[in-house]
């Protein structure tokens, strides 16, 4: 998945938010490949989703 360029800080944020996808990065659930694109190996769970989308 790639990331958008930059965070619009709205509530909830987006799914391809870089932010939210960084979290879920530094949660184990995704993997990095390069500065905006990002490889989930498996599904991720609702409940990480949400709280990674949380402000």
């Amino acid at each position: 998945m790639k990331a958008k360029k930059k965070c619009c800080k709205s509530t909830p944020r987006c799914k391809t938010c870089p932010v939210v996808l960084k979290r879920l990065a530094d949660a184990g659930f995704a993997e990095r490949e390069s500065k905006r694109r990002f490889v989930f190996p498996a599904k991720v769970p609702k409940k990480a989703r949400a709280k990674a989308r949380a402000s």
